[in-house]
């Protein structure tokens, strides 16, 4: 199809283009834009001379379906998607999920469990020893031995488990196109062993030079303090090669690829993307309907909350588009006929950090929260960066409204002394409600989060309804609590009730923590202590207290009532049972 990248062998006659230099498989659909993983790595590779075929969401029951492109000349690169599978296949209580948001009708079955594993061995059945790399965020999160909530047991590196070559960490469009011009300039992918933001297997460690061995896999599964200290120092080391053991072999992490600059940045995004699904679909794709219209200003994340792998993935280095580059895509929407003058977002992992830096003159540091219990003296606070931007955007002729939708961070929102950020967010970006996520309100829970403590949310509050009033709107927060994180205590959720009924807003949605890979909190979770502190961390784990802690949050919900009072009578609060106006539920 036109615009499009090979998808069969039609396609690639059509372009002209006897055998693919790679083809790339992906768990999700095939969706031409720019917030979807397989889209970007694509495109940047086509940028850069080389061809590229899509194979989204293969059979993974038939070896033939990994041949529709035929072998390709460099190798095939596997992504299970913007998710992890496991995740996208299940919700927290092991059910299965009802829909897939990445997939043709929100239909589930697309994918098989763990796709990276099975889409690699896949491959090699069809083709034996052909050059294989495997990325996103399932091979991320899991590029070294890891805790598995859903087998309930420490696994080994996806590296090893897949059989791939090489496995690509965190945002690889750097190291993609290295490893390309060198399967291009004939190395063996068993010898591309030096680009940053990868990592290979080694039969020993004589040809690696200046690294921290990490405990063993046999150690960090029979050793929960050795599985933590692991865990901790690939966590926080950005400087060093690391190695573990897997038996007789070893896993070798080279140190992150460097953050994107702003040109690199700017140019990733000026690509040739459609924006839209493959036509070959005859039916909507719910993910894309939500970010069609949105722009990614920004790259990492400085606020590393225990349960976000986004630090582990990405850094908290924050990288940020230029003014220009956002407003030339803003403007190629006016181009598209179903573009209804509203960019639904414009952000990244935390919008509000666009133009943050870092003046540390050693750099960024690796074990400090740049954000919690307070502001780091080396951040510097500056929200006119994405002010301005935003009254660029807002002034384009042709566009309505521009709305923020993706996280804001309120605790760094309130650093701005002049509150201009605040103001504008009311005036212009919120349509009637404003997502944000406290989480919870318990000092011990937040601290085991990393979050910023309840006095800044109200805080934040206030100044929102205030700033909401002067510009005549009647504007509300939709805040998000979570139930279940390591820390929280039954008193602790009874806490967080209490706060909720205060506050007279009562949650749509409650969300227990889902210990998902490469997070702290999943750590805690496996360990039950905080690794950081060494410090025993309670867990809840039996479905009973999850359930009640859950309740807890939407406590007003008749279906609710029983597990509310079960939860109240265990936590000794038999005053929250009653008639009063305290009262949770009733006797």
């Amino acid at each position: 199809m036109e615009g499009f990248l090979p998808i069969n062998k039609g396609d690639m006659k059509k372009a002209g283009i006897a055998q693919l230099d790679f083809v790339l498989v992906t768990g999700d659909a095939y969706v031409d834009h720019p917030s979807f993983a397989h889209a970007i790595i694509s495109r940047y590779l086509v940028a850069h001379g080389y061809s590229v075929g899509i194979i989204a969401q293969p059979d993974w029951r038939k070896t033939t379906a990994f041949e529709v492109l035929g072998r390709p000349r460099l190798g095939f690169l596997i992504s299970a998607g913007n998710m992890d599978s496991m995740v996208n296949l299940y919700t927290v209580n092991k059910r299965r999920r009802k829909q897939d948001l990445y997939t043709p009708g929100g239909k589930t079955g697309k994918r098989p469990e763990r796709s990276t594993i099975v889409y690699t061995r896949k491959i090699r059945e069809a083709y034996g020893d052909i050059p294989v790399i495997v990325g996103g965020i399932e091979a991320s999160l899991r590029r070294f031995a890891h805790y598995d909530y859903w087998d309930n047991h420490v696994k080994p590196s996806l590296l090893m488990e897949s059989g791939a070559d090489i496995l690509v960490y965190g945002m690889g469009e750097r190291a993609i196109v290295e490893i390309a011009e060198a399967l291009d300039g004939g190395l063996a992918a068993g010898d591309i062993t030096y680009v940053e933001g990868t990592m290979y297997r080694a039969p020993s460690l004589s040809r690696v030079y200046e690294y921290e061995a990490l405990p063993s896999y046999r150690q960090v599964k029979g050793d929960k303090e050795a599985y933590a200290k692991a865990f901790l120092k690939q966590m926080h080391d950005r400087k060093h090669v690391l190695v573990q053991r897997h038996g007789e072999e070893y896993v070798v992490q080279n140190i992150p690829a460097r953050p994107l600059g702003q040109q690199e940045l700017d140019f990733v995004y000026s690509l040739p993307y459609t924006r839209k699904a493959h036509p070959v679909y005859t039916q909507a794709i719910p993910a894309l309907s939500e970010v069609e219209y949105s722009i990614t200003a920004t790259r990492g994340c400085a606020g590393a909350c225990a349960f976000c792998a986004l630090y582990y993935h990405q850094g908290k280095d924050v990288a940020w588009r230029s003014e220009k580059s956002i407003v030339r895509e803003a403007e190629s929407f006016l181009h598209d006929k179903n573009f209804k003058g509203y960019i639904h977002d414009v952000g990244g992992p935390t919008a509000n950090f666009y133009g943050l830096t870092c003046t540390n003159p050693k750099g960024r540091c690796d074990t400090r929260r740049c954000l919690t219990p307070e502001k780091c003296r080396f951040l510097k606070e500056d929200h006119t960066k994405y002010l301005h931007l935003l009254r660029r955007l807002r002034s384009l002729k042709g566009i309505k409204r521009v709305f923020i939708r993706s996280g804001i961070r309120h605790d760094y929102a309130l650093l701005d002394k002049s509150g201009e950020f605040i103001r504008e967010l009311a005036a212009y970006h919120v349509s009637g409600q404003l997502k944000l996520a406290p989480e919870h309100v318990s000092p011990d829970v937040l601290k085991c989060m990393g979050k910023p403590d309840i006095e800044k949310y109200t805080r934040f509050c206030q100044k929102f309804e205030a700033a909401s009033r002067r510009a005549g709107k009647k504007q509300y927060i939709l805040p998000y609590f979570m139930s279940s994180h390591p820390g929280s205590t039954l008193m602790d959720a009874v806490k967080l009730a209490e706060f909720i009924r205060d506050t007279g807003f009562m949650p749509e949605q409650a969300q227990d923590f889902y210990p998902t890979p490469g997070t702290l909190a999943t750590c805690m979770y496996y360990t039950g202590f905080d690794p950081v502190t060494g410090k025993k961390v309670y867990i809840p784990k039996s479905p009973a207290e999850k359930e009640m802690q859950r309740a807890l949050i939407q406590y007003k919900s008749p279906k609710n009532r029983a597990a509310v009072k079960r939860a109240l009578r265990q936590a000794e609060r038999d005053d929250l049972i009653g008639n009063s106006r305290n009262s949770l539920v009733r006797e």
